[in-house]
């Protein structure tokens, strides 16, 4: 109903011509020469109100196939849109404000929609406003288990996320400039996840709610050879979650253990977490001379943060270890942590010769959590209390990241660029080793990284554009074991335009990475190609042309012990893929000065290998103007989705949707 009576108080205002102008009354002959003519009355002539909107209604045929996947991949809904409002006020007297613009798009149950308000008074203040409504849904059966009982999905979501950012800045384009700002990031909604025990796992359903609140101010140092910026800041995040079970549920494993079945009948768990933090930034950039340009940033933060857990279960589960058998089990803990982090770059760009630019980078990133963490646990037998736990674990993690870079940039002539440069990562870390540990209860790592840059660029007056990056690094030490280690990076790119109608455009990209310790031998590399054409003749006065393909493919091989006899393996994984895009915009034949213009195209993607997927999305869009600040848009899609080894995933449907634009 918002959206029906938005529509109802805008749409005659953006309809309606633009006033006419006054014109004034007749004069009498013209008077002595020393008469002064009196100035005319007449209102200025400017719309204080320019804009469009696009509204409509949207039908779906019936889903065939997997509902859920459809929601998961598509999930626009039917029903009345707002899909698109955009107007500028500009009143021509008032002091409250010069200008503000609002910009609305996808309102009326869409999962991506968002709003801009920005008010702008000149030399007084400047406040600008976003919003954004995301509503994620995620059930693939396949996500978490393919071979869970009937395909139910073990882990998904329903939630909506909403994010809010308001900022104020106050004298605009003046030296010093104080501003203001606040964000919210939010999300609640449902789902669904595993609570796991020994020899079994349980999908129960999950609440989910959590916020981020973001609050900061600062002032700005506008002036000609330099730029400070200095800003105060807190945020506050908590998150509240909830499982629940209410019905006998057998989990994953169906058949009866040791003889006996595994259920679970009840489950009450919840978790609390809250976290507070106060940070200073500084910002600077300054040009102290012309040929040097500075600039550099400071980060410090403290965020502090506390956590509970608890949950009650009942049924009938095992103790692995002891093949002991229980119906009731408790489990309470709690953890507090301490994080100072800073964070800071100093970097500066040197134009010691005409040619010759130097550029220079250096940051580290350096926090430490000092935490206190315990657990209890309890479980009963139908005959007494079976035994109790409680752990308590002090923990201590630092990490230290730094990175420092130099190029150099060299004109060799007008057209020809070459550009060498040197990387160099390093850090330390000490972290809580994992439960399978055999060095105790920390484990320490380092980072180091050597990587070698160069590049070329080259272009002509007009036609052809041609640029070249490569890496190569080195590295013996890296904290995950699919870090970048050695690896050859390659990026190419290339533009050419034989005449002002057509254009060309090609990408190439290669990333092969290894890490040969015996331990690890991880082995990964992706590549990928693309094309595309632009056509537009004419300046696109009747026909417009854009297509575009791109083949990438991806392989991936590296070993890992395998549950539950840690028996060595390799995890392999492969996806070759063919994604193409095209559209053609034909204008139509007008009348009355109106063109109609017809777009036909879509797209596909097409993958084999570890999971083999199709989609198929082609289009079909008529905008046909029925008046000369009216006109009518129609558009029709089909959305087709399949996987060769999760057939009961695939769903097909058709989109129509229908409307009206309006400007002024």
């Amino acid at each position: 109903m918002r959206f029906l009576l938005l529509l109802i108080l805008i749409v005659p205002a953006f309809a309606q011509d633009p006033p006419a102008q006054t014109k004034p009354a007749e004069q009498p002959a013209a008077a002595p020469a020393k008469a002064e003519e009196t100035p005319s009355p007449a209102p200025p002539t400017e719309q204080w109100l320019t804009g469009s909107i696009d509204f409509g209604y949207r039908f779906l045929t019936d889903v065939r196939g997997n509902f859920q996947s459809y929601r998961s991949v598509v999930n626009l809904g039917e029903g009345p849109k707002l899909f698109n409002l955009d107007f500028t006020v500009q009143p021509p007297k008032t002091r409250l404000f010069d200008r503000i613009d609002v910009r609305l798009f996808n309102w009326g149950g869409d999962p991506y929609n968002t709003a801009h308000v920005g008010v702008v008074k000149r030399g007084g203040y400047e406040f600008n406003f976003d919003y954004r409504n995301i509503a994620y849904f995620n059930a693939m059966p396949s996500f978490a288990n393919p071979l869970a009982p009937a395909g139910f999905n073990e882990r998904s979501f329903d939630t909506t996320r909403h994010v809010y950012d308001a900022t104020l800045d106050i004298h605009p384009g003046k030296r010093i400039v104080p501003y203001l700002a606040y964000g919210r990031n939010s999300q609640h909604g449902l789902g669904v996840t595993t609570y796991v025990q020994d020899a079994n796992e349980f999908a129960v359903p999950e609440r989910l709610r959590d916020s981020m609140d973001n609050y900061r101010g600062g002032l700005r140092f506008e002036f000609r050879n330099w730029h400070i910026t200095v800003e105060q800041g807190a945020t506050h995040f908590k998150d509240d979650d909830q499982l629940y079970e209410t019905q006998r549920n057998l989990g994953d494993r169906t058949t009866p253990f040791s003889g006996q079945q595994l259920t679970m009948t009840s489950l009450q768990a919840s978790y609390f977490i809250r976290g507070d933090s106060n940070y200073t930034r500084a910002m600077t950039t300054a040009t102290p001379f012309s040929w040097l340009t500075v600039s550099g940033q400071f980060l410090f933060s403290q965020p502090e943060t506390s956590a509970r857990y608890s949950d009650a279960a009942t049924g009938n589960f095992v103790v692995l270890s002891q093949v002991l058998f229980y119906n009731s089990q408790t489990d309470f803990a709690t953890s507090s942590a301490k994080q100072p982090h800073v964070v800071s770059n100093l970097g500066f760009e040197a134009r010691p010769f005409h040619r010759l630019r130097i550029i220079e980078s250096w940051m580290t990133d350096r926090y430490h959590d000092a935490g206190f963490g315990g657990f209890t646990q309890q479980i009963l037998t139908p005959a007494s209390a079976a035994g109790s736990t409680a752990t308590s674990l002090p923990t201590l993690q630092v990490v230290n990241y730094n990175q420092n870079q130099v190029d150099a940039l060299f004109d060799i002539t007008s057209k020809l660029t070459l550009r060498g440069g040197y990387r160099r990562v390093w850090g330390d870390a000490s972290v809580r080793a994992g439960s399978l540990s055999q060095t105790g209860p920390q484990v320490s790592g380092e980072l180091n990284r050597n990587v070698g840059i160069a590049g070329v660029s080259f272009r002509t007056a007009q036609k052809l554009w041609v640029n070249l990056d490569y890496e190569a690094a080195a590295g013996d030490r890296v904290y995950f074991r699919t870090s970048l280690n050695d690896y050859h990076k390659v990026r190419a790119r290339a533009r050419y335009q034989p005449t002002q109608a057509l254009s060309f455009q090609a990408n190439f990209t290669l990333l092969d990475n290894q890490n040969p310790d015996p331990a690890i031998r991880y082995d990964f590399r992706a590549r990928d190609n693309s094309l595309s054409v632009f056509w537009t003749p004419a300046n696109g006065k009747r026909i417009t042309l854009m297509g575009e393909y791109d083949r990438s493919t991806l392989r991936s091989d590296i070993s890992y012990l395998d549950l539950p006899f840690l028996t060595p393996a390799v995890s392999k994984y492969r996806d070759n893929a063919h994604t193409a895009t095209s559209a053609i915009d034909v204008v139509l034949p007008g009348y009355s000065k109106m063109t109609p213009k017809l777009t036909v195209g879509g797209s596909l993607f097409i993958s084999s290998g570890s999971r083999p997927t199709r989609y198929f999305q082609p289009l079909f869009r008529l905008a046909l103007p029925i008046h000369k600040q009216i006109s009518w848009n129609t558009e029709w899609r089909y959305y087709g989705f399949g996987e060769d080894f999760y057939l009961y995933e695939g769903f097909r449907t058709h989109v129509f949707q229908t409307g009206l634009r309006v400007t002024r």
